[in-house]
């Protein structure tokens, strides 16, 4: 792609013939109005051997950037593979994205994407929602793909729409297998953005009684990945017609998602 947002993508190829990496690439993304060109920041790379690319370009919207500096940022929705339906609730980040450009005046694309886990698509996303209510699978080569999204400053947010957890949990523990989805404490600042949730997540759904849960995975002490859990954000992101919540449990969701999208943005 030629830009991203007001960012110009320029190559540099390593002229270094003792570096191990020779070949690589440096992936700079340089501000768009003119008189600042020279303000380049590298931010990715990939890596060739043998002639063949064998990494993905890594695409990160650096906090330094800020919600003012980057325009039309995109957001997608993960299509995965199993059989779950990775479709559902397709109303809701649609209506997250509305909310969040009205209330913290992100000018996030208002057209969500839609990307499979193996696509190198996945890496013009700042953040990814997935949802559904059964079966998740990633192949070997979707779970290396998304592996080095999330490592590269991607974000995946996971909704529970029921009956996800078992394999969602199965799914993520081959994309990271050292790591546990840690449950965040109530003082974490996902929870203190422009909305305050001294509780933590707020209860959306029912579904089987137990409390609403935020868990995390942290890898190299930066949250790659939200899972709600319990909780059913992408619910209260729907069209209040769809579901029926009252106002203010929508209004509830809709403040939790926005200050997920503010805290991916800004960490």
């Amino acid at each position: 792609m030629d830009k991203f947002g007001n960012y110009f993508i320029n190559t540099v190829h390593s002229s270094n013939s003792n570096s191990r990496d020779h070949g690589n690439h440096s992936i700079f993304l340089s501000l768009g109005n003119q008189k600042n060109r020279d303000q380049s920041v590298a931010v990715g790379y990939y890596f060739c051997s043998d002639m063949r690319k064998l990494g993905l370009i890594l695409l990160i919207l650096l906090p330094m950037m800020g919600f003012s500096q980057a325009k039309s940022v995109k957001v997608a929705v993960m299509k995965y593979n199993g059989g779950g339906d990775w479709y559902g609730n397709p109303t809701s980040v649609p209506n997250l994205i509305a909310f969040c450009n009205e209330n913290l005046k992100t000018d996030i694309d208002t057209e969500p994407g839609t990307v499979e886990p193996g696509s190198p698509d996945l890496f013009n996303y700042a953040y990814v929602d997935l949802t559904g209510h059964g079966n998740v699978y990633f192949s070997e080569t979707e779970v290396a793909n998304l592996r080095m999204y999330l490592e590269s400053g991607g974000f995946l947010q996971i909704s529970d729409n029921y009956g996800l957890d078992p394999f969602i949990r199965r799914e993520m523990k081959k994309v990271f297998p050292e790591l546990d989805f840690i449950e965040l404490p109530f003082d974490h600042p996902i929870y203190h953005q422009k909305y305050q949730f001294p509780g933590g997540l707020p209860k959306i759904h029912e579904h089987d009684g137990k409390p609403a849960q935020g868990f995390g995975l942290i890898y190299k002490g930066r949250l790659v990945c939200f899972y709600n859990y319990e909780c059913d954000l992408g619910d209260g992101w729907e069209d209040r017609s769809v579901h029926n919540d009252p106002e203010d449990v929508r209004q509830k969701a809709l403040q939790m998602g926005a200050n997920i999208i503010s805290y991916v943005f800004n960490q």
